[in-house]
């Protein structure tokens, strides 16, 4: 069991212990199990409300209860909308006010979660394309975790490019992993594997691909790599998702290539994500 503190309510809690002193509106899940990659990164699975519904893409605020206060993020939802499960991959911030203690939860404690789920990276903000590209620096990789599992987006493109750049070989693996699982997956495995083309690249480490994924797209090493045109937008779609300076840099090479930004009420070639976790 949970040992208390002083505090009015310990971080890691059990879920019947924050049930009765959870905010209204809010999910008290727990926690199913927790896989860490490397120092700065780990995921987790927690129970997904009976009632709760997504769209594969989105993010949703999820938090902990600390020192007697709930403390919230934007937070990805990396499983597709399909599963049982809801799953997260996250960061670890030494000091952040969130991470620095939700890297520490163990399977049976309890996450906090708003109801309402939002976000652009869903199928629905582009117009129909030939291609998709899914770019992604981090755990910005987490919305296409989800996206790539979904059905609907093998149906509406002909060819899903998932590029994921991080500093170090060791902090590909959570993307390494998702796509063979999805390549295997009864549901979606057959469209992953005709469909689903996986393209990784570090910054700070030997590799077959180095550099920032606006440079391989400004030297057109992307698409020699690939084998495909350059970025059209008569045909390809683009989703961004990563650091600050990763989304206005390639958000300004998409439109420079002639894509227009999108979102949910205006479907376009391009979408952008600007919700960050701490």
């Amino acid at each position: 069991m949970t040992e208390y503190g002083s505090n009015y309510m310990n971080v890691l809690a059990k879920p019947t212990e924050l049930e009765a002193a959870a905010p209204a509106g809010v999910f008290v899940e727990e926690v199913m199990s927790v896989q860490h990659y490397t120092d700065r990164l780990f995921k987790f699975r927690m129970t997904r409300p009976a009632s709760f519904r997504f769209r594969s893409g989105e993010f949703v605020m999820i938090g902990l209860m600390i020192e007697g206060k709930p403390i919230y993020r934007a937070y990805s939802i990396a499983s597709p909308a399909w599963d049982e499960e809801l799953e997260f991959f996250s960061i670890k911030v030494p000091d952040g006010p969130l991470t620095s203690h939700l890297q520490k939860i163990q399977p049976g404690d309890a996450v906090l979660m708003k109801k309402k789920p939002t976000g652009t990276l869903v199928n629905d903000a582009l117009i129909p394309g030939k291609r998709v590209y899914m770019f992604s620096t981090g755990t910005g990789i987490a919305p296409f975790a989800s996206l790539i599992r979904d059905p609907e987006t093998y149906e509406k493109f002909d060819q899903v490019i998932l590029t994921h750049t991080c500093r170090e070989v060791a902090e590909l693996k959570y993307g390494e992993d998702l796509v063979e699982e999805t390549r295997n997956d009864p549901l979606i495995g057959e469209y992953a594997r005709e469909q689903l083309v996986h393209y990784t690249s570090v910054t700070r480490e030997n590799f077959p691909r180095t550099g920032r994924i606006t440079h391989l797209i400004e030297t057109g090493k992307l698409f020699e790599d690939l084998g495909v045109p350059p970025l059209d937008p008569a045909v390809d779609r683009g989703m961004i998702c990563g650091s600050m300076d990763m989304l206005k840099d390639t958000k300004a090479l998409l439109e420079k290539a002639g894509l227009n930004e999108g979102a949910n009420n205006k479907p376009a070639e391009f979408v952008v994500e600007r919700a960050f976790v701490g």
